[in-house]
């Protein structure tokens, strides 16, 4: 994927340590980001985490450490593109690129509360190629406590319960339209501080 110097961002900051045991620590996060792929809406426990910089929680970072590198170029949104140490700290640990294209991003950070209609400006695949579409990063409170939604799809026997704190305004609404794009569309990746679910494109939000 082609970028222009005006896309990438410089390198301020210092960044925090990242996992303890790369290797290891990287696919234990890895086998957890499978099983909540593998079953949407489900809430994967991640743990042993390390620290995470301003704007970002600890489950987002171990997210980012475990799949993105140097071929995957990472959009951030405003809220976390203004604190330094955040985008220094995964760009320092995973020596991705950054990108300032929202349409040019494999992956995607967003801030606790983003309003998510920003999902329009991510790339979406194509019918023939679904899977050059961005992966979607979105930083939330935690698990429980909203407003409770079903949801059915792939990987879910009938369908399953899900609530979702510290989302924006429309969250839901935008899973729906995302859903509406299939093979086209973003994967959700909803992450609290030690704890993940994903949210597919094949997933629907039931009425």
């Amino acid at each position: 994927m082609l970028m222009n110097s005006q896309d990438v961002r410089p390198l301020p900051g210092q960044p925090l340590p990242g996992f303890a045991v790369p290797v290891h620590d990287s696919q234990r996060v890895f086998r957890g980001i499978l099983d909540a792929m593998a079953h949407p809406g489900k809430i994967v426990e991640l743990t042993d985490l390390p620290d995470a910089p301003k704007a970002l929680n600890k489950a987002s970072v171990a997210v980012c450490l475990a799949l993105v590198d140097f071929e995957t170029p990472l959009w951030a949104d405003d809220a976390i593109s203004a604190q330094a140490q955040a985008v220094t700290h995964i760009q320092f640990h995973c020596g991705c690129p950054i990108t300032t294209a929202p349409e040019k991003a494999r992956f995607a950070l967003l801030s606790q509360g983003t309003d998510l209609t920003s999902l329009k400006a991510f790339c979406h695949g194509t019918d023939e190629r679904p899977d050059l579409s961005t992966t979607v990063i979105v930083q939330a409170e935690g698990f429980g406590g909203g407003e409770d939604v079903r949801l059915s799809g792939p990987g879910i026997k009938t369908e399953t319960t899900l609530s979702i704190t510290g989302v924006g305004t429309g969250f839901w609404q935008a899973v729906r339209d995302n859903a509406q794009r299939f093979p086209r569309g973003v994967d959700l990746m909803i992450c609290t501080d030690e704890a993940i679910v994903c949210l597919p494109r094949t997933i629907e939000v039931e009425d």
